[in-house]
């Protein structure tokens, strides 16, 4: 090529390569799963284990507030910030392609009005890149719901346990108060939502609202007859000494890391490490 064409080509502007672009699995095509086989929700909170679900098949991810508990050492999710949320979804969207990829809305992030919150919900898709939004509350918050959905933000509600407030109530017990939850279940679907967490919620309830509602409902502590259920990926993966007794460990990654540091250690001590080329 000659200098004047190259010169020519840099300024050109730039074409992507032709061929079919993947998308990701929208909020639409989750909800047209309703009433069929439950499907798997993992959370996820960086690149490579979003990249992991990705390739296990799990295409529903929670980027969820419980970040503050798993990873970033607090004792509870009320501390998490927005810049957090942004920062770790965005990480979770890069690391996969198709799967749908939900921003959890921290406290304080909508709680204070309308603008607020839609305010919260549109940094979350344009700058965290997330395909839906997840906000906690039930007929309280439905007003909020109704503000981001009528900007085109698909939204998943969240009752039961909600932990950003658990303390205000009666703390983490099933929930039992079969009229409030249908009440906040209902309203959620009215004011919008495509979808809704049941936490902790008496898995006979679970199943009359998940047989009643029009949209997705998701379990975690809900019993087996949600559409859906979600787990933290720590506590899936065994990361941590203790899980919630409605969790189910599929593996000890958390011993597998210390046997593995301890090996590479004990390399480097006893000059093993690094190996001869």
């Amino acid at each position: 090529m000659s200098q004047q064409n190259a010169a020519q080509g840099e300024d050109r502007p730039y074409e992507p390569a032709k061929g079919p672009a993947l998308r990701r699995i929208t909020a639409g095509a989750i909800l047209r799963r309703k009433g069929k086989a439950p499907f798997p929700m993992i959370t996820a909170y960086d690149a490579p284990f979003a990249r992991f679900a990705e390739e296990a098949g799990i295409d529903f991810i929670l980027v969820g507030d419980s970040l503050g508990n798993v990873v970033l050492g607090y004792d509870e999710t009320t501390p998490v910030t927005l810049e957090q949320m942004l920062h770790h979804t965005a990480a979770a969207v890069r690391g996969t392609s198709r799967a749908h990829i939900v921003g959890d809305m921290p406290f304080g992030s909508y709680q204070v009005s309308d603008e607020d919150a839609l305010r919260s919900a549109i940094r979350l898709v344009k700058e965290g890149g997330a395909c839906s939004v997840k906000l906690e509350g039930g007929k309280h918050e439905s007003q909020r719901i109704r503000a981001i959905t009528a900007a085109g933000i698909p939204v998943i509600g969240h009752i039961g346990v909600t932990p950003q407030t658990a303390g205000l109530g009666p703390g983490y017990k099933v929930r039992t108060n079969r009229e409030r939850l249908l009440e906040d279940a209902l309203a959620v679907q009215d004011a919008g939502a495509y979808a809704i967490v049941l936490e902790v919620v008496d898995p006979a309830i679970a199943r009359e609202i998940t047989e009643t509602l029009r949209i997705i409902t998701i379990g975690i502590g809900a019993g087996p007859h949600c559409d859906s259920q979600v787990l933290v990926l720590h506590d899936a993966l065994g990361m941590y000494p203790k899980s919630p007794s409605f969790a189910k460990r599929f593996g000890e990654l958390g011993q597998s890391a210390v046997a593995a540091l301890r090996s590479y250690a004990e390399d480097v001590r006893s000059a093993d490490f690094p190996p001869a080329p």
